[in-house]
């Protein structure tokens, strides 16, 4: 059977970029803009407050672990209160690896493991379009679990590091996404799949994404009316049957296109089009490039991140 979620976490193309322990005491807060970057973290003991943009502030305690997919601006602070006025605190780097907010002297009252993660897709947008915004999971040990062998292995220059880590980053992903089943989440693609009716249309979608699929198809495949279906699909995914399925098409013909997986009509075969110029048509629209001029500009970007990769590989052993 196939997995929806699966599918679009491994297109995604996650990969670590940083992962750190956090110890916190007295009054403290911080505050950054990740443009759009992942964020994560695990409360392992103690309590902190986060707030997004936009968003209520939520009280984090121990057990607790949040997934921002795309975050911006985001500000973390100790429950103890603080004046508006209060300079932002400066993480201090510990001889021991951790970094300490708020009061350098005496017990710590928080520990918390934080990370970030990048998307190596052209198409991450698109994407994280489909997941929750916020992902807020309490009292899961195998999320904090997989959130300390994350922070181990990248602490540890050991052969094979950054294959351990990007599939490490997959699993905590997926972990994180299908915890959240039987909670209130965002609108997105995890949310879709947590009710069993729309769960059958998104898996047919994934299945037969060649089909010509029509939302009266996809209602009769969740056991629907028309109207029900269409109204259900858009409160959870967030987005209309017809515009999911679409953006599906187009995310899997991108990934075609950069691996050189056929030619434009082979290609448009493959994603349920008649015709490479219907697929050409609709492409452009959704992409703002054709498909060959698109593959053309992602092959010299492969070419040109190699060469770079390789002369500073060869500028490294000369040293």
């Amino acid at each position: 059977m196939v997995d929806p979620l699966a599918e679009v976490v491994t297109l995604l193309q996650p990969a670590a970029r940083f992962s750190k322990a956090v110890v916190g005491a007295g009054s403290w807060h911080v505050r950054r803009s990740d443009a759009g970057q992942p964020f994560y973290c695990v409360v392992l003991e103690g309590a902190c407050r986060l707030v997004l943009d936009g968003r209520e502030p939520i009280e984090l305690r121990s057990g607790d672990f949040v997934l921002i997919p795309a975050a911006y601006g985001v500000g973390m602070s100790s429950l103890a209160p603080f004046a508006e006025d209060t300079p932002e605190t400066l993480p201090v780097a510990l001889a021991t690896g951790e970094f300490r907010i708020g009061d350098q002297e005496g017990p710590a009252d928080l520990r918390m493991l934080a990370g970030h993660c990048s998307f190596g897709s052209p198409d991450a947008g698109l994407l994280v379009s489909l997941l929750p915004q916020l992902v807020h999971v309490r009292g899961e040990p195998r999320l904090t679990t997989l959130v300390q062998l994350v922070r181990d292995e990248f602490r540890e220059w050991r052969p094979a590091r950054e294959i351990i880590l990007a599939r490490l980053i997959e699993v905590l992903l997926i972990e994180a996404l299908r915890s959240t089943a039987g909670t209130e989440v965002s609108p997105g693609l995890v949310r879709g799949l947590a009710d069993e009716r729309l769960a059958v249309a998104i898996r047919r979608m994934h299945e037969s994404p060649t089909r010509a699929w029509t939302v009266a198809q996809l209602a009769k495949e969740a056991a629907l009316s028309r109207s029900a279906f269409f109204e259900r699909f858009n409160r959870a995914v967030g987005v209309a049957p017809m515009e999911y399925l679409l953006a599906w098409r187009m995310a899997l013909a991108k990934n075609m296109l950069r691996q050189n997986e056929g030619s434009v009509a082979e290609i448009a075969e493959r994603v349920g089009y008649g015709s490479a110029s219907a697929f050409s048509v609709a492409f452009t629209r959704h992409v703002g490039l054709p498909p060959v001029r698109y593959a053309r500009e992602q092959t010299e970007l492969v070419t040109l991140t190699d060469s770079t990769f390789r002369g500073n590989h060869a500028g490294r052993l000369e040293q």
